[in-house]
C-alpha cells in the first residue's frame, strides 16, 4: 500500500513539475500585437489606392508606454511585425494622468494627432533627414501646415526601459538607428508607405 502511494505521489510530482517547468505564459514576454481594426482599415485603404505600398505599413499604438516598443513595421501580406521601436509622441499630449493622453489636429498644439497618414517626400531640417506627412483623416488632416513630420532625435533611446522617454512636439520621434531602418524601408518604396497613429 505504501509503495502504491509512493508511486502515485512520484507521478503526481512529476506532473505538476512539469507544467511549472514549461508554463508558457509565465515565462515568456508577452508579445504585442496590433489592433486588428487598424490593420483593415490600412488594408482597404492600400488596395483601393496604387499610390500606396500595400507590403509595408507602419503602426504606432500610443496606449503602449512611450519606454516600450510601440512603433511598429507591418508586413501586409504576411499579416506579421518586421521590426519594432520606441517612438515619442507630442508633449501637449501629456495630460495629469501618468500614462493618459490626449490627442490633438490643432495648429500649435504640440500634440501628436490620431489617424492615417502618408508618408512623402523627404527634406534635410533642422533634426536632419526627416519625411513630410499628410494627414488622411479629419483627426489629423491639419499634420501638414503643423509641419508634423517623421524624424529622428538623439535623445529618443534605442532600447525599451521603464521609464517614459522624452516628448516632441507632435511628431513621431524615433532614435537615429532605428530611423536609418525605417529610411531605408522609405526610401526603397515605389509607393507610399501608410503610417496608422492609434490609441
Amino acid at each position: 500500500m505504501k509503495k502504491i502511494f509512493f508511486v502515485f505521489l512520484l507521478i503526481l510530482t512529476l506532473v505538476f513539475g512539469y507544467k511549472i517547468i514549461f508554463r508558457t505564459d509565465t515565462f515568456l514576454p508577452e508579445e504585442k500585437s496590433i489592433d486588428i481594426s487598424q490593420i483593415n482599415a490600412v488594408k482597404k485603404l492600400v488596395n483601393s489606392n496604387s499610390k500606396y505600398n500595400n507590403r509595408i505599413a507602419f503602426f504606432i499604438d500610443m496606449k503602449i508606454a512611450s519606454g516600450k516598443n510601440r512603433f511598429f513595421v507591418y508586413d501586409l501580406k504576411l499579416n506579421k511585425i518586421i521590426d519594432k521601436g520606441l517612438v515619442a509622441h507630442g508633449s501637449g499630449s501629456e495630460t495629469k494622468i501618468k500614462g493618459k493622453l490626449k490627442f490633438s489636429n490643432v495648429p500649435n498644439s504640440l500634440s501628436t494627432s490620431l489617424g492615417k497618414y502618408s508618408i512623402e517626400n523627404h527634406y534635410t531640417g533642422k533634426f536632419g533627414k526627416a519625411y513630410k506627412l499628410y494627414g488622411l483623416d479629419t483627426t489629423n488632416s491639419n499634420a501638414f501646415i503643423r509641419d508634423i513630420v517623421f524624424h529622428y532625435y538623439f535623445d529618443v533611446p534605442y532600447k525599451e526601459q521603464d521609464n517614459y522617454i522624452c516628448n516632441s512636439y507632435g511628431c513621431p520621434m524615433v532614435n537615429k538607428r532605428y530611423f536609418d531602418r525605417i529610411a531605408a524601408l522609405i526610401d526603397h518604396s515605389k509607393s507610399n508607405i501608410v503610417m496608422s497613429i492609434y490609441y
